[in-house]
């Protein structure tokens, strides 16, 4: 999966649904003026392409690509087949656990607006790197400020400014589009109460498909 790569657009027939390995991918909302803000990031604790067994045919966001990676891809036929075949098995089957991703994938989309909404940007900015590292399992992203400024759907200068607040803290460090978190426990303190949240619905994501 290669970064900027577009995996499919809103209202496009899906083909395939995929499963990030190391790559994170961002699902986008259109407006009318073109701009593209992101209502939720998907790496390898989930799947893009949801709309495949949710009973519908056609995307409802655009998938981009931000961080380079791997991944794995299914026809959407093939997956839906899979699907059925898994409905009359025990708890835990594949049906119930694309079920239970579903879910939680619409909690990060709605503590996503309610973020964007009420909190400020530093705060948005340091829920937004919570959630990409704690899908890379890394404390290191390439990404420019005016990429992240796009995804936020904020001024690139609210993102400048957000950051050099958090690097002079010691929190981060950022130099020519490369970002580290240098104190990662410093960061949590810095974020809104939507990123404890997410946390939590993720957890016990992970939970059940330990138990399956």
């Amino acid at each position: 999966m290669s970064s900027a790569e577009v995996l499919y657009e809103v209202n496009e027939k899906l083909q395939y649904a995929y499963f990030p390995t190391t790559a994170t991918a961002s699902l986008l909302c259109g407006l009318e003026d073109g701009t593209l803000v992101e209502v939720a990031v998907v790496g390898n604790e989930g799947m893009l392409g949801v709309s495949v067994f949710m009973g519908g045919e056609t995307a409802l966001t655009q998938a981009t690509v931000h961080s380079a990676g791997h991944g794995y891809r299914i026809r959407a036929k093939a997956l839906r087949e899979a699907l059925a075949r898994s409905g009359g098995r025990r708890t835990g089957n594949l049906q119930q656990l694309s079920l239970r991703y579903a879910q939680t994938l619409i909690v990060q989309m709605a503590q996503t607006t309610a973020c964007n909404r009420r909190h400020s940007v530093e705060q948005q900015l340091c829920r937004w790197l919570l959630l990409n590292f704690d899908r890379m399992h890394s404390s290191s992203l390439t990404m420019t400020q005016e990429l992240i400024a796009n995804m936020l759907g904020v001024r690139r200068e609210s993102i400048t400014e957000a950051a050099r607040k958090l690097q002079q803290a010691g929190i981060l460090s950022y130099r020519r589009g490369h970002i580290e978190v240098t104190n990662r426990e410093e960061l949590e303190t810095h974020v809104c109460e939507c990123y404890s949240i997410l946390k939590k619905e993720s957890e016990r994501l992970l939970i059940d498909l330990r138990a399956a």
